[in-house]
């Protein structure tokens, strides 16, 4: 289901110049679809007018094609600034960051990581510093990785917000 959804979701999302980060189906009885987006360039955070756009678009695309069968409510919404890392690019992106993540399969007989992101390499390994160790990790086997807030990250949030201002 859930390719089915990004099939039909992403190209809506990218068309309207954001960046979808996760589709999530959840619920059994009263299912909520979560649709995460950002802005592409990561020039600025992403505003309720943003969330409201991509929301009508998606609502007008979902009813046509109709691939949720049971009741269903849409949310769409940033990745706030903990968000998580879905995409090899977005490792990255938020190199120098602390980061929690969390394999499939076992790393140097480890399965979580928290530490600083160095970025990504050319085969998508993810490369973290953790307590003086750099450990690389295959994107493919990456269950599921988010930002951690710190003082830092906030920092670099507020620096964006000031600049959107000007």
């Amino acid at each position: 289901m859930t390719n089915t959804l990004e099939r039909i979701i992403a190209p809506v999302v990218e068309g309207l110049g954001y960046e979808p980060i996760r589709i999530l189906l959840s619920g059994n009885v009263r299912q909520t679809l979560q649709v995460m987006i950002d802005v592409k360039d990561g020039s600025r955070e992403i505003n309720v007018e943003d969330c409201a756009t991509v929301s009508r678009a998606l609502s007008k695309v979902l009813d046509e094609k109709d691939p949720i069968k049971n009741e269903y409510s849409l949310e769409v919404s940033s990745p706030g600034i903990d968000r998580p890392l879905t995409k090899p690019h977005h490792f990255e992106r938020f190199k120098g960051s602390e980061a929690k993540v969390e394999t499939i399969e076992a790393v140097e007989n480890r399965k979580r990581f928290k530490g600083n992101l160095l970025g990504v390499d050319s085969k998508n390994n993810v490369h973290i510093n953790m307590d003086g160790k750099e450990y690389t990790i295959a994107f493919d086997n990456i269950a599921k990785a988010k930002l951690v807030l710190t003082d830092e990250l906030l920092a670099k949030y507020e620096a964006i917000e000031e600049n959107t201002e000007l």
